[in-house]
């Protein structure tokens, strides 16, 4: 599927600031969680994952053939939590930069979805 075919189908690559994604206590250390948020009539499909008091958000499209990373809900890292894991090719991405570190995209990126924590609570940046 293309960019322009899932604009098509109602896809959107970003959410405005200030979205309130819930308490960072929903996510374990070391997990994933998958969101999916109604922007207008399209929808944004994204995921954060938790390192600690850190999070990092990215959209949730692989760069190699554009499908969503995991496919079961929330399953998007490998079984020791350290890296982001394609499902579907067996992409590995770092957790903090998204970059891809083995599989069919070395050298390509996740798109970041910028989120932060603020008062204990995850929001789009």
């Amino acid at each position: 599927m293309t960019v322009e075919s899932a604009a098509a189908v109602g896809r959107v690559w970003s959410t405005p600031s200030g979205v309130n994604l819930g308490p960072l206590d929903l996510i374990r250390d070391g997990a994933a969680r998958n969101y999916v948020l109604q922007i207008g009539d399209k929808r944004f499909h994204g995921f954060v994952v938790r390192k600690g008091e850190a999070v990092f958000g990215y959209v949730d499209r692989c760069p190699h053939a554009g499908l969503p990373l995991a496919q079961q809900l929330d399953q998007y890292l490998t079984p020791d939590g350290a890296l982001i894991a394609c499902a579907w090719h067996g992409a590995v991405f770092s957790v903090e930069a998204g970059l891809c570190l083995g599989g069919p995209c070395v050298g390509a990126k996740l798109a970041p979805w910028p989120v932060e924590i603020t008062e204990g609570r995850i929001r789009t940046a």
